[in-house]
């Protein structure tokens, strides 16, 4: 028996690989036709391979909250998502837009303020987030540059339109995966890929070091990437990048700041080192600026920092934008600083601080999604129209107590792809993560991390809430 799509079910969903008359959308045709030509046997067998080279690479990470186990491998689904170019274009444009926004953003609200003093952005929103860092006020990066790698999720609803969900700006991960994902499928299927034109991201290593190399002074710097070590559940990432780099990968054991410097310790002695790129969150960077119990920073880094004898990446400080209040005022703050309506919009988005839409929020939890400002990975959320009574009682309690803290959104049905459950395709809902580079210009990565929410009827796809991820081709 041959693999079919025959039976499957869009469901009145947008779905990615098929249009509601059930027409197959421009360049899946391929790997419709490959799939369709296989027995269902060797579809599983090339999906089980799959997964077998995922964890023979060591491509695992972490769940903390578990205790049979420390690592396990994010699941791939070896059904492609397929981006049409048109779609991509005005995608890209829309990233360079935002992030080009949020870049002047950040340096202006540890600087001038010019944009709390004309009440664009309630100051106390700002001073009032966990995330603004005051040691950072007065701050001059490297270039200008503040965030100079971003991960922002997207996500289609009904319409088919990409939205943004949220932004992250200091130590997003996942590309790993995105570049992984791309080898798995070559290896899976390389005759569609021949056949469809999809744009490559093996590149991005290349284009990551170009990067780091641009916002140091000197020439050839030496580069590291700073990992929090092997507990951490992106280790394996970072592990990665520093070998596609060529650059070494340390932790706070390797480093020391020495006569006014940050040096590497090495079997020749001390090396002066230019660039960190560091996966290690802002307020554990420096026990003697931040957090004095961190025990994976480096004392005395941002002394180095402000002297302008390191550069680091993402600059200290970027998470301000990072909290999910600050989200709802992207669109104001790309209007205020570029004079431009978003090519992307935002999801609509009631902020609970002010009183109208905290109103709203509460008479109507049932159907929306509560968020909290500053938790990731799918923690610290409500989503209405799936939780009990208990549970919203809970988060109206919350919210009163500090509403501040707390945005809701109504609850959007994610576009869909096509996925490999058991022995045929059922769609699951995918959100899209794109890596966008700024160093000489801003350059975003032509496909991106597409997470799945494997359980059925699932809207969360974090890894840590039993999401996979699918290989993303963005045609030419």
């Amino acid at each position: 028996m041959n693999f079919s799509f025959n039976n499957y079910n869009t469901e009145g969903f947008y779905d990615e690989m098929f249009d509601a008359e059930g027409n197959v959308r421009i360049g899946y045709e391929a790997f419709k036709e490959r799939a369709e030509q296989l027995g269902v046997e060797e579809f599983l067998r090339r999906h089980q391979a799959a997964e077998r080279s995922l964890m023979a690479l060591g491509i695992t990470f972490n769940v903390y909250s578990e205790n049979e186990g420390t690592e396990r491998i994010m699941p791939v689904d070896i059904i492609p998502r397929v981006v049409a170019a048109d779609d991509w274009a005005k995608t890209e444009k829309g990233l360079v837009q935002r992030i080009t926004a949020l870049n002047m953003f950040l340096d202006d609200i540890y600087n001038d303020q010019k944009i709390l003093n004309d009440g664009v952005v309630p100051r106390e929103l700002i001073e009032s987030s966990k995330n603004f860092l005051k040691p950072c006020i007065g701050l001059k990066p490297p270039k200008g540059i503040w965030i100079h790698i971003t991960g922002t999720d997207l996500i289609r609803g009904d319409d088919g339109e990409f939205m943004v969900l949220e932004d992250n700006l200091r130590c997003p991960s996942g590309v790993s995966y995105m570049l992984e994902n791309r080898e798995l499928l070559k290896r899976t299927f390389p005759e569609v890929l021949g056949k469809t034109r999809v744009q490559p991201i093996s590149d991005y290593p290349t284009r990551l070091l170009q990067m780091l190399q641009y916002i140091s002074d000197r020439p050839n710097p030496t580069i590291v990437v700073l990992t929090p070590g092997i507990y951490n559940s992106a280790y394996f990432e970072h592990s990665y990048l520093a070998q596609q780099m060529g650059v070494e990968l340390v932790d706070t054991r390797d480093l020391v700041v020495h006569d006014g410097y940050v040096k590497m310790r090495t079997t020749k002695g001390f090396q002066i080192v230019d660039v960190i790129y560091r996966r290690i969150d802002d307020t554990f960077l420096d026990p003697q600026t931040f957090n004095p119990h961190s025990l994976i920073g480096i004392p005395g880094l941002m002394d180095v920092y402000k002297a302008g004898r390191v550069a680091l990446a993402n600059a200290p400080g970027t998470g301000v934008a990072d909290d999910k209040v600050i989200y709802a005022y992207v669109p104001r703050i790309i209007k205020y600083y570029l004079g431009e309506e978003p090519i992307i919009p935002n999801v609509e988005t009631y902020i609970c601080g002010e009183d109208d839409d905290c109103k709203y929020v509460l008479e109507n939890i049932e159907k929306l999604v509560v968020k909290e400002a500053n938790e990731a990975g799918g923690y610290g959320m409500l989503i209405g129209p799936k939780s009990t009574k208990e549970e919203q009682e809970l988060f109206k309690k919350r919210i009163k107590e500090n509403p501040r803290n707390y945005i809701a959104q109504p609850t959007i049905s994610l576009s869909r792809v096509p996925c490999l459950i058991d022995d045929h395709a059922e769609g699951r809902h995918v959100d899209l993560r794109p890596y966008i580079l700024y160093g000489n210009g801003v350059q975003v990565i032509p496909g991106g991390l597409t997470r799945v929410a494997l359980r059925k009827g699932s809207l969360v796809v974090n890894s840590s809430q039993g999401g996979g991820s699918k290989d993303t081709w963005v045609l030419y």
